[in-house]
This record gives structure tokens, C-alpha cells and sequence, in this order.
């Protein structure tokens, strides 16, 4: 098992790190649009919110030595399921082909109240 740490993601801010590498597997926390440079989620709707999202997660993948062409499984939550197609649209411009399986749910809540959370799990390169 190997942990990955990277500045190109918000820092952990609990017990948990931004991914694990376990056999060929890295399993990424989930991530919120929260900018790395000064941990404050970024102004805007849906559509800012999950573009951060998955920069963020390109970001730790990269630490990972894989990319986002390597998912294999995303999780989607959402505050409001209306939200929806707006997510969808950024979420279709950072995976383009090989579509990792996907769930996407709407949760009661997210922490720092944001709009979107993502986790991912991939294949090391």
C-alpha cells in the first residue's frame, strides 16, 4: 500500500489521505471544489464547482502516476439531483471515451455545504 500526497489537491483535513495505491488500484478520496492554493471552495454554480472538482482529481491521479483516462469507477454526489446536467456537461469534458462505470447520488449534505463531491478509482498506469 503506498499513500498519496500532492499540492495539487486541497490537503486532507482529517484522518484519511487524498488516494492509496493497492496492487494496481488507486483509490481516490473524494474530492470538493476547493482550490488548493487557499483551501477555499470556489465562487460559482454547478458547473465551476465540478470543473474544480476534477481538476482536483487530475491532480492526485497525476501524484498517482495514472490519469483520468484510467478510471475505472467515479461516484457522483450532489446536493440537488437538479443539478444534474450541469455537472454531467463539465463531468463529459474531462472524460471523453472508455467511460469509467458511474453512480451519481443526491446526499443530504456535503461538507463546506458545496454542490458536488467526486471519488474515483483507477488503474496505475
Amino acid at each position: 500500500m503506498k499513500i498519496i500526497a500532492t499540492d495539487q489537491a486541497p490537503a486532507a483535513v482529517g484522518p484519511y489521505s487524498q488516494a492509496v495505491i493497492a496492487g494496481n488500484l488507486v483509490f481516490c478520496a473524494g474530492q470538493i471544489p476547493l482550490d488548493p492554493a487557499t483551501g477555499n471552495v470556489v465562487p460559482g454554480g454547478i458547473e465551476e464547482q465540478t470543473r474544480r472538482v476534477c481538476e482536483n482529481i487530475k491532480g492526485v491521479l497525476a501524484a498517482a502516476g495514472t490519469s483520468l483516462e484510467k478510471v475505472v469507477k467515479a461516484s457522483v454526489f450532489l446536493k440537488d439531483m437538479n443539478d444534474f446536467a450541469g455537472m454531467n456537461k463539465v463531468y463529459a469534458g474531462y472524460f471523453t471515451k472508455n467511460f469509467p462505470a458511474r453512480s451519481t447520488l443526491q446526499v443530504a449534505r456535503i461538507p463546506k455545504d458545496c454542490l458536488v463531491e467526486i471519488e474515483v478509482v483507477a488503474l496505475v498506469a
